[in-house]
């Protein structure tokens, strides 16, 4: 979602473009702890944005509808943010680079991580804080398909040795392919989200 949208449709900080522009210019807008300037600039899933001139916080998150929500984050909880596993490389020297869900990479040493992951990070240092493993017994959300924005518990994880999709089984008995789930915690969500329900 553009920034634009998201400071003038749905916070309703400005009537027009133009006095986004203006609140923008004056550098009063954080995404991920950083300043940023343009009108396009997208807000997609966990992202955080903030307005500390006015002590306004907000994480992007989906609701059972699969549509992007703001979710007041409380003063101090603003500093930090998910983000998800893609994929990996190994680059010069021997080191590790995540690719992470928001298109962001990551740079570690030592490569104690697996796709499907999910990373908690200090923002915007990027230090890594606390790793969510796509394990048995800890918590994520769904984030596509039918039962989009509920919580779930995690079972398994299978993988398959074939051209099909691993597959994600929840404690219900239920099950999607790996890319729709997102791990949001070990025993309970560690982020606030909008119309979820606990299963």
């Amino acid at each position: 979602m553009p920034l634009v949208i998201v400071l003038r449709d749905v916070l309703g900080l400005a009537d027009t473009a133009r006095e986004v522009k203006r609140i923008l210019g004056d550098r009063q807008v954080l995404v991920d702890g950083r300043v940023v300037t343009d009108l396009g600039f997208p807000v997609g899933l966990m992202d955080v944005v903030s307005i500390p001139k006015i002590e306004l916080h907000y994480r992007m998150m989906l609701d059972r509808n699969g549509k992007f929500r703001l979710v007041k984050v409380p003063e101090g909880k603003q500093g930090w943010k998910l983000c998800r596993i893609e994929g990996k490389t190994t680059v010069a020297g021997g080191k590790t680079q995540l690719n992470l869900h928001d298109g962001r990479n990551l740079l570690v040493a030592k490569d104690t991580y697996k796709t499907g992951d999910v990373l908690k990070l200090e923002l915007p240092s990027q230090k890594i804080l606390e790793v969510y493993k796509l394990s048995k017994g800890h918590t994520a959300m769904v984030i596509a398909g039918s039962h989009v924005g509920e919580i779930v518990v995690i079972e398994d994880n299978i993988i398959r040795r074939t051209t099909s999709p691993n597959l994600v089984k929840f404690k219900d008995g239920r099950s999607t392919v790996k890319q729709n789930v997102f791990v949001v915690g070990t025993k309970a969500p560690e982020v606030d989200l909008p119309e979820a329900s606990a299963l």
